[in-house]
């Protein structure tokens, strides 16, 4: 063989960084792109990895995962939970025949009194199933479980991802709760988050998506600054591009955004398209999510006599939702809050104008007020309206922001960054590893083990399903958008 040949050969064994290919155990409870960021995050992060050389195997529960095909080294492994939030039967009781063991009487029975059970059970599932299979992977790669589970020896260094803590969310729900039934199911549902506290604590390397989210995880979770990383992720800019083909409507305004989550501040945004309508009748909105029957949004939509003014689209296409932020002459954010905001990443790649809150991490994706979004307080209709009446009203201010938020996303957010950035980190995490097994272990405490019957003479069984089931609506979020996202 010649030696351009051998130098040929030694190139194809290496991954894009010069380093070894790395075999990444992708973990995520829960995988629908469609419906949340985490899936988003899971499919286009695994597509970048495999790009680079690696080879990902993503391990997840349902809904399950829709990764990107055609790609050599991706690969998906179903860990089957008892999908209880499924349609069109969520917060259903299983069957005798669907339970395996006692996790799964675990799930029902922590579903039955009105907790959420998904990120505990489906990390001691994974834990089980990484242990049967020690030494097949480099590292394992934990998408915001932070379950009990994944406490201890999984065979590979860990590397976990938190978006935000989700102690925000129920601090937002506990807020909007209208009377003391609803925070109290606010509270039961997310008993989890006081696991994913103790776990969160204890993590060798935590990445995060903004320096608003790390500041977030340590003062909210108590990690050590020291462990938190910042790696930013991105948006899709081959798919989300400007296209002048795609005619745009006069007046539209699309957003994305649950109808039934306090946090995503839609109910402000349809007060502002009321005051906006005043000066520009033709304005109208577009919500990627599912229309409301009841609850805050709906009763504004009446109360404005918005009906016919708002529009929510559902289940649509990649194509078709990037031809729909195409068409809009602005795009809007209202959250409250973001941890990143892959919203106003997406819009602005396309080169749609934004006007956007400054909740949590929005500024950091948006940028400046003026120079490449019109930034305004969370929870404010008024300032909401003024910066959604200014843009409707100045076209040339509408070009220039476009452009500037595109040229933004393609210097700071792609997906291709993250996943260079979030190998440096796998490969500091072998490493620590590495230096670690060559020193003594310290004394850790005992985590569940899926291997041993739960504790405890409560402990939910087959046997015992005479409790009714969960109500359609926990905490104030219908049961549609907790069963798909």
């Amino acid at each position: 063989m010649t030696a351009e040949a051998s130098q040929a050969g030694l190139r194809q064994d290496l991954a894009a960084d010069g380093g070894r290919p790395l075999h990444i155990a992708l973990l995520t409870y829960k995988g629908n792109p469609f419906c949340g960021g985490q899936g988003v995050y899971v499919r286009h992060l695994s597509r970048e990895l495999a790009r680079l050389g690696h080879r990902v195997e993503v391990i997840g529960s349902q809904p399950y995962p829709i990764l990107d095909e055609g790609l050599d080294g991706l690969t998906l492994t179903e860990l089957p939970s008892l999908d209880l939030y499924r349609q069109p039967d969520p917060f259903r009781t299983p069957q005798r025949d669907e339970y395996r063991d006692w996790i799964d009487a675990l799930e029902v029975g922590t579903m039955w009194t009105g907790g959420f059970p998904e990120p505990l059970t489906f990390s001691l599932r994974a834990r089980r199933h990484l242990r049967a299979r020690r030494g097949e992977f480099d590292v394992v790669h934990d998408n915001q479980t932070l379950g009990y589970g994944l406490l201890g020896d999984l065979g590979a260094p860990l590397v976990t991802t938190i978006h935000h803590p989700i102690t925000v969310d129920r601090q937002l729900e506990l807020d909007a709760a209208e009377n003391r039934r609803r925070r109290y199911s606010v509270r039961r549902w997310y008993a989890f988050t006081r696991m994913q506290k103790r776990v969160a604590r204890r993590l060798p390397s935590v990445l995060t998506v903004s320096g608003s989210s790390r500041q977030e995880i340590a003062d909210h979770l108590g990690v050590r600054d020291d462990r938190v990383h910042v790696v930013h992720i991105g948006a899709d800019t081959t798919l989300f591009s400007p296209d002048p083909a795609v005619p745009v409507v006069p007046g539209r305004i699309v957003t994305t955004s649950s109808a039934d989550v306090p946090l995503k501040g839609l109910v402000f945004l349809v007060e502002a398209l009321a005051k906006v309508r005043t000066e520009h009748p033709d304005a109208h909105l577009v919500v990627v999510g599912k229309r409301p029957t009841k609850g805050p949004v709906a009763q504004a939509m009446e109360r404005y006599g918005l009906e016919d003014a708002v529009d929510f689209v559902k289940g649509i296409s990649d194509a078709e939702l990037v031809d729909l932020i195409r068409s809009a002459e602005i795009a809007c954010v209202p959250s409250l809050y973001e941890g990143f905001s892959l919203p106003a990443a997406e819009a602005m790649a396309t080169g749609t104008p934004l006007v956007a809150t400054t909740g949590g991490a929005i500024p950091e994706v948006a940028g400046p007020d003026g120079e490449t979004c019109l930034a305004v307080p969370p929870g404010d209709p008024g300032a909401l309206a003024a910066g959604l009446g200014r843009l409707l009203a100045d076209p040339a201010l509408r070009t220039r922001l476009g452009q500037a938020g595109r040229e933004r996303v393609l210097a700071r957010f792609t997906w291709a960054r993250a996943a260079e950035g979030t190998v440096a980190h796998y490969r500091e995490a072998i490493a620590r590893a590495a230096g670690t097994r060559r020193s003594a272990p310290g004394p850790h405490q005992p985590v569940p083990d899926p291997d041993r019957p739960a504790p405890g003479p409560g402990r939910p069984t087959p046997q015992n399903p005479g409790r009714s089931a969960a109500p359609a609506s926990v905490a104030g979020v219908s049961s549609e958008s907790r069963a798909t996202c």
